[in-house]
This record gives C-alpha cells, structure tokens and sequence, in this order.
C-alpha cells in the first residue's frame, strides 16, 4: 500500500494523500449486514466472524483494511460487502430445508454474492428503461469465471443463485454449481478425500474446467466448434442452466419481467452465449435482435428486437465505482453506519 502511494506521489499527484476523503473495500462476506457500513470495532468483528463462510477473502480483505487505516491514517474506512444487496431476500428464499438451529448458531442460510455488480445493474438498467429503480423488475446474469443470476423486484433482490458460498448457482469456471448434496458424500465415501480436498474439488477443479479441461470460455467454445464433445457438453450445460435461472426467476417475479440484464466478462463480450441463451426464450416474451447483439461487445445496449415484451439489455458492470459511490454515500450520512437492515 506504500509503495503503490508512493508510486501515485511520483508520477500522478504528489498530493494524493491529502486528496483522499475515504477508502473504501471490497469484502465479500458480511453476514446478514445490508449496507454498506464505516469501519468500527464492531463492524470488523462481524468480518472477522464471516470469515468462516469466506475463508479465501475476508481475511486478506481484513488486511487490506489494517494497511490502508496505517497508510492514510484518520481517513474514514467503508466496507461494501458482496452479500449486501441481497440482504432483501424473503426468508424463504434465503432459508436451506435444514434444522432450524443450524441457522440461529452458525448463520447457515443463502447470502448471495456478486451484490456491488447486482445492484450497479439494476440502477443502470432502470437508466436504460427510463424508469425508477422502485418501479423496475429485471433479472440480472452476472457471468464470468463466476457466475451469478439475482432477480429483482422494484428494485431489491428478492432472490439469487448463490448460495452460503459463491459454490451454488451456476456452472462455473471452476465450481461446480447446483447439485445434488450427497454426491459430497459419495465422493468422500468412495473416493477417500478430506473435506479439504473435497473443497478444493469442488470450488477450484470443477465447473468448465472439469468437464471441458478449460475453464476459459473462449477456449471451450473454440473446441466445440471443432467437433470436441466435452467442450460442446460444457458449452450446453453452461448456456442451460443461465436459461433455467432466468425462466425460475420470471416465475419469482409473478412472469412481470420489464429486462433481463447480461454483464460481467461473458455476458459483456459473448454474442455467441447471449445468443445460446436468450434465442430458445423467445416464448416468454425475450426477443433477441441479431445485429443488435453482434454489435453489443463491452459497450451498453439494447440487444432485444423492437416487438420483444421483455428488453434484453448489455450492460458493462462497473464495481469499482459503485463502490466508490456506496462509500460515498456512508460518509456523507446516505447510508446507515451500523449497517441495520433498511426494510
């Protein structure tokens, strides 16, 4: 963090220091917190205690926090937290089918992530419809090497596709996704490994990687093309399982649907997969303009045909800024300091 302010001092500002109002980060885990929140003692201890459910990010995020508050010493801290924008999730949308002390004691239940991207979307594509974010219901697909699929109603996620950890959802780069939870248990019972190895089975060997060999898009792709069957399974069963999210979701949404928003490293630059995706939708009133969706490569559009009940929108996320915003916001009094639910 030194060297990068004294880089900045160097050749950018040599005042940059001074310049800086806040800091804000990016933590992915922080429980039932529904805000965005300035740094405390008790806001670091919910992170901390999140760290069980995060272990690979909220303690680096932790230190991130304790090198920036040394380094622009007296500058207000902000934690914007990935699992935030779907605190507005209904219990039963949030709640897992199991013993419910599982979660009154060790917070077990769904928290979804990618929510700084989730919630940037919505506010741009209510820009987009030329409405209020209030008056909105969109179903937004966050894909990249993760993935995830969040639907809204006016405005709040009222349901997503990952779960306690990013491991539910979607097919991944890396991670498998939905299944069924006793192939765990088969795979341990049968095959001898650890929970950490099972872990690292799960999140880091297979998704698209697993299947195809590739966890790179691009690179799977190119081997269907080509006639490899792995790559053409792992392309259908990718393209699938968005296509199931987004028609369960206009169902959650009662079939009221005003957008269905693609972003992230795929969903921005892939005609090719919005195309797999959205043309077999064409029923539930999703519409897709061909030349529209070639054109519509990491830049915002509108890629549904002119008739289409539901808009399809490209829109390049931009987390950096909304957090920058959400910090913003906390330090200015726009958000609540403790994080307390807003209903």
């Amino acid at each position: 963090m030194k060297g990068i302010l004294d880089f900045i001092k160097e050749n950018v500002s040599a005042t940059f220091a001074r310049e800086v109002v806040a800091v804000g980060h990016r933590i992915v885990h922080g429980l039932d917190l529904s805000q965005p929140v300035l740094l405390t003692p008790s806001s670091l201890a919910t992170i901390k205690q999140a760290a069980v459910l995060a272990p690979l990010h909220n303690p680096p995020g932790l230190q991130g926090i304790e090198a920036a508050t040394e380094v622009f010493s007296g500058v207000p801290q902000v934690a914007v937290f990935d699992t935030a924008f779907h605190q507005t999730m209904p219990s039963y949308a949030y709640m897992y089918g199991l013993p419910y002390d599982l979660y009154e004691k060790q917070k077990i239940r769904r928290y979804g992530f990618h929510g700084t991207s989730h919630k940037y979307l919505v506010e741009q594509a209510a820009v987009m419809l030329g409405k209020p974010v209030s008056d909105i219901n969109v179903i937004t697909c966050h894909l990249g090497n993760g993935s995830s699929v969040a639907a809204v109603r006016g405005g709040k996620c009222v349901d997503t596709s990952m779960g306690l950890t990013p491991l539910e959802g979607l097919l991944m780069g890396t991670r498998c996704g939905d299944m069924d939870p006793a192939v765990v248990l088969h795979i341990q019972n049968q095959c001898g490994l650890s929970a950490k190895e099972t872990d690292t089975l799960l999140n880091k060997k297979s998704g698209l990687l697993g299947l195809t060999g590739s966890n790179d898009l691009r690179t799977v792709i190119e081997g269907a093309a080509k006639g490899e069957p792995r790559s053409q399974l792992g392309l259908d069963m990718f393209t699938y399982r968005v296509r199931k999210y987004i028609g369960a979701y206009t169902a959650a949404l009662d079939g009221k649907v005003d957008a269905v928003v693609f972003s992230a490293g795929i969903g921005e630059n892939s005609p090719f997969i919005r195309k797999l995706i959205a043309e077999p939708l064409h029923t539930m009133g999703m519409q897709l303009d061909a030349a529209a969706n070639d054109k519509a490569v990491g830049r915002a559009g509108v890629i549904s045909a002119p008739g289409s009940r539901v808009r399809l929108l490209v829109i390049p996320t931009d987390e950096e800024l909304s957090i920058a915003e959400q910090t913003l916001q906390v330090v200015k009094g726009g958000a609540s300091a403790s994080g307390a639910a807003a209903a």
